[in-house]
């Protein structure tokens, strides 16, 4: 062991706050977490038990001890709103896992598993206490639901305004000859072989804009529908931005989403502030995303090397201090995810992580499961100023190939504010679990298990 990676497994164990699984686990965080309004709390990889618990535990003590007024997460827009109707005791929905549906695009495991369930769940529970202004809603940031949020805003006109609703379906059928699947559309437009479908997307959404509100009634859910209405319109026009970008850049598509999680965040900030009955301060709000997104990218490869952006970056140029930006790690266990894009969810084995990567770092210093604070931490900052190779697992893991396809260098200090470490974790359990997430359980059992 060098001299540097002494010093920081000192460093580390001296300040290091172990998590035992009590109820002031997270006592240390939200002390950190203080006034804050905007909480941004990552993930390693995308189908991870733990990770989802400790964020939905966090979670829970922020809405209920710090008032928080929203959940925003990496998913897509009109998916989350079905889930908000729900938690909000206002969609038709009767059961969780019924709100759920929507999100059936790949991966379905990253919202439809039983972590995800189990809170929204408590989320419902908790806002039937709670007068209809008091609620904590439950929204997505993603860009992908172009055709989705287009039905979307379809329903809403066809509710408002008939003629409003024949100037958007004669809008955006400009989509219609590249069929149901927006890469298509990317790769035409993009390779420059079929003009693009920008002009008319951009009017739909100007006109929604100019478009009346309904009046707002004292819950204020009218407002809330035409505000559903307006972010799957510009969802729309960023969508079909992305897509288009896809073919022409790897850093331009990467950063449009992820400023357009950013803008989504911040008209949902105005309108949780604007909405009629609100509680009359300034609303709080806490996101759930990969460490890629919600970790600075400045502090990273990335960012340093390649111009990439992302909301960790964005919403400290915004909001500094006033944000929170909590990371997680994992040295070894399992994990739900895909060996390709669109492919089955398995159940895979995490490699233990290198030991020179900061996942390595953290399983030197013998603690299993801990949250290291890196604010304002001198020593720390010091100990761990040289970059270090961090691990991601988005949705595809592949385990053969792991240096190159899943590690990058990062400062940690300046990266995060705060690091939860979870030693051994678990893969997170799909609500829809095939032959290929069971993998050799299934074949001990099969045809007769269960």
């Amino acid at each position: 062991m060098n001299t540097d990676d002494a010093q920081a497994l000192d460093a580390i164990r001296a300040v290091a706050l172990p998590l035992t699984g009590g109820s002031d686990d997270h006592a240390a965080l939200l002390e950190l977490i203080a006034d804050a309004h905007v909480v941004l709390l990552g993930e390693a990889s995308h189908g991870t038990h733990e990770f989802y618990r400790e964020r939905a535990r966090i979670t829970q003590r922020l809405i209920g001890a710090k008032g928080f007024d929203a959940v925003a997460v990496e998913g897509d827009w009109p998916d989350a709103y079905r889930v908000n109707r729900f938690v909000r005791g206002r969609g038709d929905d009767a059961f969780a896992v019924d709100a759920l549906a929507g999100f059936r695009r790949f991966p379905t495991w990253m919202w439809r598993n039983t972590d995800v369930v189990e809170f929204i769940d408590w989320l419902r529970a908790f806002n039937a206490t709670r007068t209809p202004a008091q609620r904590t809603g439950f929204y997505g940031l993603d860009l992908y639901s172009l055709h989705s949020s287009m039905d979307a805003v379809l329903r809403y006109f066809d509710r408002t305004d008939p003629r409003a609703a024949q100037r958007a379906r004669e809008r955006y059928a400009c989509f219609d000859q590249f069929g149901p699947d927006s890469q298509v559309y990317g790769m035409m437009t993009g390779l420059g072989h079929a003009p693009s479908c920008e002009p008319e997307v951009i009017a739909m959404l100007v006109e929604l804009r100019r478009h009346p509100a309904d009046a707002a009634r004292p819950d204020g859910t009218d407002r809330d529908d035409a505000f559903d209405a307006e972010q799957n319109a510009r969802l729309v026009k960023n969508a079909e931005n992305y897509y288009r970008s896809m073919y022409l850049s790897n850093v331009s598509s990467w950063n449009l989403r992820d400023r357009h999680m950013v803008e989504t965040l911040a008209a949902l900030e105005r309108h949780l502030g604007d909405t009629a009955g609100a509680r009359g301060t300034r609303p709080k709000i806490v996101v759930w995303a990969h460490n890629s997104h919600l970790g600075d990218a400045r502090a990273t490869e990335m960012g340093q090397h390649r111009g990439e952006l992302n909301v960790g970056q964005l919403v400290r140029e915004r909001h500094g201090r006033d944000a929170v930006l909590v990371g997680f790690s994992t040295h070894h266990g399992s994990v739900t995810a895909a060996t390709d894009w669109g492919a089955p969810a398995e159940r895979k084995q995490v490699v233990p992580a290198r030991d020179d990567s900061i996942e390595g770092l953290m399983h030197a210093s013998g603690l299993a499961r801990f949250m290291l604070p890196l604010r304002d931490d001198a020593r720390l900052a010091q100990a761990l100023r040289r970059p270090r190779l961090e691990r991601a697992i988005g949705v595809i893991y592949r385990p053969d190939t792991e240096r190159q396809s899943h590690y990058f260098h990062a400062q940690l200090p300046a990266q995060f504010d705060a690091l939860i470490h979870l030693d051994t974790t678990r893969a997170v359990e799909p609500l829809e679990r095939n032959a290929e997430w069971h993998g050799d359980e299934l074949a001990e059992t099969y045809p007769s298990g269960i």
